[in-house]
């Protein structure tokens, strides 16, 4: 499991306007070679996997994995990944086998959980692929993503999250123009 990485400078702070454009451009380039569904994590992948969806002409499923034990920021990566076995099977039920699918969730931090629900699809539905988009990756993840908005090494509050505690400094992420993946040129790091 790779380590997130915090440089407590800041909290970043996602507008609602820059996760539709974020959404947005996930879904363009998904188009290309659109996937049977988008399958959001709970809770942060839920809304994410929606829009896309809506966008691809697809079903949005939500899958429900937790890491994190609590909302507090920057806590520990456990690497430990709770499913809701008995939710997941429901959800998955409605996938085709062998069908294509694309995996979002609001930030790639570990990639524990990312991983986690990679591998629960793999054994229930055994997809033709599965490809994996995020709003934000922790650039201590080492985790094999197609394609994400921003590189961050802070905290970054959502716009469907509680208000971060009082006194914490927040910094808006900067307008997104392009995705980041494997095969994309790389902006410099946020």
């Amino acid at each position: 499991m790779t380590e997130r990485v915090f440089e407590n400078c800041r909290i970043w702070r996602l507008t609602h306007d820059s996760f539709l454009s974020a959404a947005c451009l996930i879904a363009d380039k998904e188009a290309v070679d659109a996937p049977a569904a988008v399958v959001g994590i709970a809770r942060g992948g839920v809304r994410l996997a929606e829009i896309v969806a809506e966008q691809l002409g697809v079903p949005a499923v939500v899958v429900r994995a937790r890491h994190n034990v609590s909302e507090g920021i920057q806590q520990a990566a456990t690497g430990r990944v709770l499913l809701d076995d008995d939710r997941n099977s429901e959800a998955v039920a409605v996938l085709a086998a062998g069908a294509p699918l694309l995996v979002v969730d609001d930030i790639c931090g570990s990639g524990a959980t990312l991983r986690a629900v990679k591998d629960m699809l793999t054994l229930a539905v055994r997809p033709a692929r599965i490809r994996a988009a995020v709003l934000c990756r922790n650039k201590g993840s080492d985790f094999p993503l197609d394609s994400w908005g921003w590189d961050v090494a802070d905290w970054v509050h959502f716009p469907w999250e509680p208000e971060p505690e009082s006194g914490r400094f927040c910094e808006l992420l900067p307008p997104l123009t392009s995705l980041r993946g494997p095969s994309m040129p790389f902006p410099p790091r946020v």
